[in-house]
């Protein structure tokens, strides 16, 4: 612990001081880059300087040249004043001069002029370099000022930092010596770590021999669970589920459409008798989905078996047996049906409506349905190859595998090829028998309908080959879980038991997790959510249920005001219908008894009672329907009109009344479903934000994985290459202190020496 604390604290002091020399160099090279940057800014202002004298001297040059201008000026204007009354006395004898002075003064003026502009554009470039050279100089002198400041600055920390590392010098030395103290424990330490080691070693040698001889027990030991390899098979399993499922979807349709075709063409079989060649591969094509259903099924089942909590390689994948067993007896329906298909081209080429040019594409399409059939045979064999590891583990060498799947990834490509030639010739035969005078509307569109399913399976043929080749690394990469060494694979016993090895240690694991006292449980958290949601959601669909039904209770109450408005009109109605029906009855005769008692029953009875109305004069007859039971008397009986009428109304009020509560019942059940789907619509939407919020978190989790595997591994080399330092620092150390005893003993041997010398002088 001594050690290890001591370690820790030399290298604390060793990070700060590498720290701080790292921080001393870039301090020192900042000062540099002053120091230089101030020499460059001094060589620029006496650059400016310099060129400051220089216009100055120019300045200086051209006032002198400007006052001797001036003087020549002043001269010249006092000669034009003295020739000017010279030339008034003497007009007549001076012309000539007279012109010659004028020219010379319109020269000076000219020469004059000049020497002004030239002078005043002289005057202001150097007004603009005077003040373009302040400028600069003031810029200078405040960058100047700010460097020097800066400088200092620098100066001041690079002192406080040599300060500061000649204290931490003096540290570690101090920790130097308490480390080269305790460096002879170490060592001891060291030795007698380097014995146990070795004796390790030799124990795990011995024991990686024993378990190698013993390579049957190896194959029950469960392997690393790589969940992104299972989940990615198991992609790969829907996906080839899919492709699978399109294969026979237009196998089904080619195998019937064939059959269709058959039975219309060249003989169609409504008007004709069809060849019993025919009709024989017509039976046998009706029998096509008891053979290409199971391939569905069987690769179902594979998809099924592959989950998550298993391991999926080829000793495992016992489902995919059952698939091959499929694939055979569909080949075997394939060469059964291969010869009626070879014959039944060649009835039709026989045929007279067959053409020269039909006739060649019928021997294509014949050789074509070889091909297919041979390619199915290959197919199959490769794929039983690919399903011997979960049965027959010694039928064939691993390393012959990887050869396996890539002939199953040519069959399919070869497949493909096949059906492409097929799609062609098709194609060309159905464009040819169009054009035929007898071909018919049945006709053209069986040969679409071949064409599309021949087409479909085309397509379906390529994407499974381009599926299969993407993937092919991939499958030869994971095809056992046993050493790579090995040369055959794991027993299907030993895979199965590994399998139960995998579902006890996953138990075991569960059942160690246990959930902490102090806190709720996440479950039990999630289901209180769910629970105070669904009651939010049941308090909101209650008060919507309350609000529809004081909604209908309202209306019911306005249709129950009407129909009693209506029942008493009707009421009203009757009483004044048998106030009618008995003074008639007492006015006429018992002759009329029948017609009265068949008006009165049509009146009353809504049903329509005529015909049992019609018979109750004779004899007493009991009627038994929706209304209820009524009893007809003879004409020797007078029949009770308003009991009968209040037998009729309360049978409807009680059937009203029934119906109404049925009514509610089934709108309050609706209301009610109502609100449960939608709380549960609500329910699944928050599962699915919590799924997509736990994969995230487990995203993250997996990244933290591999982020804490990649420290750990480089904290594990770092404290290696830290171990190999101190190793190595120790033994510099003994190095030197064997040479200090050394030289201590030569000079103990030097010392006896000149003892024994002066002794004996």
């Amino acid at each position: 612990m001594a050690s290890a604390e001591l370690q820790g604290k030399y290298q604390k002091l060793a990070q700060e001081y590498s720290k701080l020399r790292a921080q001393n160099q870039v301090l020192k090279k900042g000062v540099v880059d002053e120091q230089a940057n101030s020499a460059a800014l001094k060589e620029q202002l006496k650059m400016k300087e310099q060129s400051l004298r220089k216009l100055q001297q120019e300045m200086d040059s051209l006032t002198f040249r400007n006052l001797q201008l001036a003087k020549r000026v002043e001269l010249l204007q006092d000669e034009l004043a003295l020739s000017e009354p010279r030339g008034k006395k003497n007009k007549k004898s001076g012309e000539s001069s007279s012109q010659l002075s004028q020219e010379q003064k319109s020269v000076f003026d000219e020469d004059l002029q000049k020497k002004i502009e030239e002078n005043e554009r002289l005057h202001i470039q150097f007004f603009e370099a005077d003040e373009q050279h302040k400028h600069v100089e003031a810029e200078l002198r405040s960058r100047l000022a700010t460097l020097e400041t800066e400088a200092a600055q620098h100066q001041a920390v690079v002192d406080g930092l040599t300060r500061k590392y000649m204290e931490t010098i003096e540290k570690l030395q101090n920790d130097k010596a308490k480390l080269e103290v305790k460096s002879q424990t170490l060592e001891k330490e060291a030795k007698e770590c380097r014995l146990r080691t070795e004796e390790c070693q030799l124990q795990l040698k011995n024991l990686h021999e024993d378990l190698s001889e013993y390579s049957q027990y190896n194959a029950l030991n469960v392997p690393l669970h790589n969940r992104r390899h299972q989940l990615k098979m198991r992609d790969i399993a829907g996906q080839a589920l899919a492709f699978v499922q399109d294969l026979v979807t237009a196998l089904l349709n080619f195998h019937t459409y064939t059959e269709q075709r058959i039975q219309i063409f060249p003989v169609d079989s409504a008007i004709d008798t069809v060849s019993p060649l025919n009709q024989k591969f017509s039976q046998y094509l009706h029998e096509n989905a008891s053979y290409v259903r199971p391939l569905e099924e069987g690769m179902l089942h594979l998809f099924e078996s592959i989950t998550e909590d298993t391991v999926t390689v080829l000793e495992t994948t016992v489902k995919l047996k059952t698939f091959s067993e499929h694939l055979t007896s569909y080949i075997c329906f394939l060469r059964k049906i291969l010869p009626y298909q070879l014959k039944s081209l060649e009835e039709e080429c026989e045929s007279s409506l067959c053409t020269s040019a039909l006739r060649a594409r019928n021997l294509e399409l014949s050789q074509d349905m070889k091909k297919m059939t041979a390619v199915f045979e290959k197919l199959q064999t490769y794929i039983a190859l690919l399903a011997l590891p979960s049965t027959e583990p010694d039928g064939l060498l691993r390393t012959n595998y990887s050869s396996v799947l890539t002939n199953v990834g040519a069959a399919l490509h070869g497949f493909h090829d096949v059906m492409k030639d097929i799609s062609k010739h098709y194609s060309q035969k159905a464009t040819i028998e169009h054009e035929l005078p007898t071909a018919t509307q049945k006709l053209i569109t069986t040969n679409d309908c071949i064409l599309s399913s021949v087409v479909a399976l085309t397509n379906g043929a390529g994407k499974i080959a381009s599926f299969f080749s993407n993937n092919l690394d991939y499958f030869i990469a994971s095809l056992s879980y046993g050493s790579k060494a090995a040369s055959g694979f794991i027993s299907p016993l030993s895979a199965e038991c590994m399998l139960q090895n995998k579902k006890k240690a996953a138990a075991y694991m569960k059942s160690l997790r246990k959930p902490l006292l102090e806190s709720v449980p996440y479950e039990e958290a999630l289901a209180n959510r769910r629970i105070l949601l669904s009651s939010t959601e049941s308090r909101e669909g209650l008060a919507q249920q309350v609000q529809q039904s004081l909604e209908k209770i309202s209306k019911l109450e306005q249709e129950k005001e009407h129909w009693m408005l209506e029942a008493q009109l009707a009421k009203i109605k009757l009483e004044k219908e048998n106030q009618r029906i008995a003074d008639k009855l007492k006015n006429t005769g018992s002759a009329q008894l029948v017609g009265l008692a068949q008006e009165n029953a049509a009146v009353s009875n809504a049903a329509g009672q005529d015909e049992a109305t019609a018979k109750a004069v004779l004899e007493p007859i009991q009627s038994t329907s929706v209304i209820g039971t009524l009893t007809r008397t003879s004409d020797s009986e007078v029949p009770d009109v308003e009991s009968r009428e209040d037998l009729i109304k309360n049978h409807y009020m009680a059937r009203i009344v029934e119906l109404t509560s049925q009514l509610q019942l089934a709108d309050s059940k609706s209301v009610h479903f109502y609100a449960e789907c939608r709380a549960l619509s609500k329910r699944l939407a928050l599962a699915e934000k919590s799924k997509e919020a736990l994969t995230e978190e487990m995203k993250l989790a997996s990244q933290n994985i591999s982020r804490l595997q990649d420290e750990l591994t480089t904290t594990k080399r770092s404290y290696e290459d830290q171990l190999s330092m101190m190793s190595d620092h120790l033994c510099s150390m003994n190095e030197t202190l064997s040479k200090q005893r050394e030289e201590i003993d030569t000079l103990k041997m030097s010392s006896k020496g000149n003892s024994k010398k002066n002794k004996s002088r």
